[in-house]
């Protein structure tokens, strides 16, 4: 049975809450006219340059992670990083108000950055990523490292941890490695203290 170049489309997003590249498109043989047609008709609609996102589609939570990995193009993903990790985890009362992606040193962005990302740049291993709903993230131990690095505040970086042991996220091995590298001030973290639920900007 023929299969329409809508029912292409939604193919191509729906796996990624429906977003999705021209350079994929155009990988699945769907050519550039075809999705100017389909953004004059309302079926779908460009997010920024090079990246659509099907206007029907329901909007979920991750919607705007699905949108922030796929931004850097040229067949690159970004992953979703730092303290926008953290929150993805559900790693403290962390809650930035911009979408942190890390891609890699190598990759070069020639077009300004949307306000509303902010942009690393490191060597992930394969053991520093996972993906989860269809959505690469640093994992919980790489987030808290990060977001150290990146100058959170200690009372988040505590709460991460904590949570992180409390919930599973975090494995015992895994929390003292990281307890481990952040030095003395992270083995803190395992006493009594008062939490802060101050917010980030």
């Amino acid at each position: 049975m023929p299969v329409t170049k809508q029912e292409q489309i939604y193919a191509l997003a729906e796996p990624q809450h429906g977003y999705f590249t021209s350079a994929q498109a155009k990988a699945d043989g769907l050519l550039q006219n075809t999705l100017t047609a389909m953004a004059r008709r309302g079926v779908i609609e460009r997010v920024s340059r090079g990246a659509y996102r099907l206007v029907n589609f329901p909007l979920s939570q991750q919607s705007q992670y699905m949108e922030a990995v796929l931004w850097p193009q040229a067949g690159v993903m970004g992953v979703i990083s730092h303290q926008s990790a953290l929150s993805f985890h559900g790693l403290s009362d962390v809650s930035p108000a911009k979408v942190h992606i890390t891609v890699s040193p190598d990759h070069r962005v020639r077009r300004d950055l949307p306000r509303h990302l902010v942009l690393h740049r490191a060597r992930l291993s394969e053991q520093d990523v996972e993906v989860l709903d269809g959505i690469p993230v640093t994992t919980p131990a790489r987030s808290i490292l990060d977001s150290h690095a990146a100058h959170l505040s200690w009372a988040l970086i505590r709460q991460a941890i904590e949570d992180g042991r409390r919930t599973g996220k975090l494995l015992a091995r895994d929390a003292t490695r990281v307890e481990e590298e952040l030095g003395e001030t992270a083995r803190r973290a395992r006493s009594p203290a008062v939490v802060s639920t101050r917010t980030i900007p």
